[in-house]
C-alpha cells in the first residue's frame, strides 16, 4: 500500500507556530515542577510516660488539746467609804533654814587689811653690754674698773670654750662646719641658765650647749645696787683644719 501524498500541501507553512506552542508548553511544565514543594513525612516518636502514684506514708496528725480557761473572777464593786473628821490633825510647818538676803553675817566678812599680799618682784634681765656692775668671772676680781672686768669676763669665756671644745665626730665625718650663736642668762645667783642656740646643724648646737653648761658660777651682776639677771651672747665658730 503506497502512501498518498498531496502535492499541493505546504508542510513548513505553520512550523513556527507549532514551535512556539511547544516551547511555551515545555516552559510552563518546567516552571510548575519548580514551584511544587515536596514535604518529607516526619516520623514522630510518641513517648508514653506512665505516672505511678507514689506510696504515701500515713503520718499521724497531732491534735492540740485545747483547755478552756477558767472564767475570770467577778469584779469587786467599787465601794467608797466616807470617813468623817474625827480629830484635828496638826500640820507640821517646816521653816526654811536659809538666810535671807538681808541677813548680815559678820563672821564671814573678811577685811582686806587682814589679807597679806605678797609682792612679787618682776625679774629684770639686763644685757651684758649695758649692765652697771658686770658679773665677775673667777679670777677677774683683781680689776677694779668695770671695763677691765668686762674684758676679763669675755677673755675667760673664750678660754673656757677653747679648753672644753670637742669637735663632734659625726660632724667631722660629714664635714659639717659653721657658726653657732649661743645666748644664756647669768641669774641673780650667778648661775648659768636658759641656754639658747642657733646654728647650721644640731650636732654643732649640741656641742655649744655642752660647753656653756660647764661654765662655773660667777658673781652676779648688779643694777642700782641689787643683783639682777644678765643676758650674755657669744658666737662659736666650728672650723675644720686640714
Amino acid at each position: 500500500m503506497k502512501p498518498k501524498k498531496n502535492p499541493n500541501a505546504e508542510i513548513g507553512r505553520n512550523s513556527s507556530l507549532y514551535f512556539m506552542i511547544g516551547l511555551t508548553s515545555v516552559m510552563f511544565v518546567t516552571w510548575q515542577s519548580l514551584e511544587v514543594k515536596f514535604y518529607e513525612k516526619e516520623s514522630k516518636a510518641v513517648k508514653v510516660v506512665q505516672l505511678v502514684d507514689e506510696l504515701k506514708e500515713d503520718v499521724p496528725m497531732t491534735e492540740a488539746i485545747r483547755t478552756t480557761p477558767p472564767p475570770p473572777p467577778p469584779a469587786a464593786p467599787d465601794v467608797i467609804e466616807i470617813v468623817e473628821d474625827v480629830e484635828d490633825v496638826d500640820e507640821t510647818i517646816i521653816e526654811s533654814t536659809e538666810s535671807s538676803q538681808d541677813t548680815y553675817i559678820e563672821d564671814a566678812m573678811v577685811k582686806i587689811e587682814d589679807v597679806a599680799v605678797e609682792e612679787v618682784e618682776e625679774e629684770v634681765v639686763v644685757p651684758f653690754a649695758i649692765i652697771e656692775n658686770v658679773p665677775v668671772f673667777p679670777g677677774c676680781e683683781i680689776y677694779d674698773s668695770q671695763e677691765k672686768r668686762k674684758e676679763c669676763f669675755n677673755q675667760k669665756v673664750q678660754e673656757h670654750i677653747r679648753d672644753n671644745f670637742q669637735y663632734p665626730p659625726d660632724a667631722l665625718e660629714m664635714h659639717i662646719t659653721g657658726r653657732v650663736y649661743v645666748q644664756f642668762v647669768i641669774d641673780s645667783q650667778g648661775r648659768i641658765s636658759n641656754i639658747e642656740k642657733r646654728g647650721p646643724d644640731r650636732l654643732l648646737e649640741k656641742e655649744a650647749v655642752r660647753i656653756m653648761s660647764l661654765l662655773p658660777q660667777v658673781k652676779p651682776g648688779q643694777q642700782r645696787g641689787r643683783s639682777v639677771s644678765v643676758r650674755y651672747s657669744i658666737p662659736i665658730n666650728f672650723i675644720m683644719q686640714e
